[in-house]
């Protein structure tokens, strides 16, 4: 069948030039200079005018064109008119051309469910820490997260002011991800990337249980899990509850759909039903290659201590 007749292939079309405007949004609210910024829960759990215009955009976008999807987005925003500037009606025409795989050939609009990170680290993008930044859209079906689209607003950033701004990774399990050069950290090497800014014992005694070569603390699930499939982390240990599902749907799907693995502490597949619980209370494990060695390493403790 056409991916041109199957809503799956349709949506995530659609995702991808929704994600392409909400980089655009992001650009502009730094460049008009005024980030908005409300304190959520907490001084690291920030929101800003970025996340609230962009979860309008991609929400409101795909519910006009799918108006039977479940969309769950991180914000908690009041229903309001949303201006049309803010609405992208494009699909992306090269995706349209991609073969839909057999198994998800028949999925109605009304079995999926959309999961929306607005701008994934946003506290570093509060303090200009842009290559942290990213716009995560997951599509799940059956719980499973089986689509995924990752727009990086800023990447590119430090070539030049002539340069390029933002580029779409996208990715369907049984197709494959595009975007990016997949690459590997050199065999051997043990290189973790885990939490800038939401650090505790239990992250800390994860991480040197690994025995680590390196360890990268930076912001954002959706930048760290492009670390892996780009050769410059081998794992990813976030040993705490701070992640939520809008965080791993889309990047759970680019590394399952290039052979790597993402899990919490325990093991356990995440689910991404409509109505499952939002937070990751056993945190996460990711890996490209030689997930059995990171998940080997995970302490008792650590494990005793992350309730599923």
């Amino acid at each position: 069948m056409a991916s041109r007749n199957t809503v799956l292939m349709r949506l995530v079309a659609s995702a991808y030039s929704v994600a392409q405007k909400a980089g655009m949004i992001v650009r502009r609210v730094i460049a008009e200079g005024d980030l908005g910024i409300v304190e959520k829960t907490c001084a690291t759990d920030l929101q800003t005018k970025a996340d609230r215009l962009v979860q309008m955009s991609i929400c409101s976008s795909l519910a006009r064109k799918f108006p039977k999807l479940t969309i769950i987005g991180e914000e908690d925003l009041p229903s309001e008119e949303v201006d049309q500037e803010l609405i992208e009606d494009g699909q992306w025409e090269e995706i349209l051309k991609q073969p839909c795989p057999s198994q998800y050939s028949a999925i109605k609009e009304e079995d999926l469910v959309v999961w929306v990170d607005p701008l994934d680290g946003t506290k570093e993008y509060t303090e200009g820490l842009l290559d942290n930044v990213t716009v995560l859209i997951g599509i799940a079906y059956e719980g499973k997260a089986i689509a995924g689209i990752i727009n990086q607003p800023y990447y590119n950033y430090e070539a030049g002011p002539d340069a390029v701004l933002g580029r779409t990774i996208w990715g369907v399990l049984g197709l494959g991800a595009f975007g990016f050069q997949l690459k590997e950290v050199p065999t051997g090497k043990h290189i973790i990337t885990t939490t800038r800014s939401h650090s505790n014992k239990l992250v800390t005694d994860c991480v040197t249980a690994m025995n680590p070569d390196v360890v990268l603390r930076v912001g954002g699930a959706g930048n760290k899990i492009i670390q892996l499939i780009e050769g410059k982390a081998s794992a990813y240990v976030f040993a705490s509850p701070g992640c939520k599902k809008w965080d791993t749907c889309a990047p759970e799907v680019i590394l399952h759909a290039v052979g790597g693995k993402l899990t919490d502490i325990h093991g356990n597949v995440l689910q991404y039903h409509k109505d499952v619980k939002h937070l990751n209370s056993a945190g996460v494990l990711a890996t490209l290659r030689n997930y059995d060695y990171y998940a080997s390493r995970v302490p008792d403790s650590v494990k005793n201590a992350l309730v599923p």
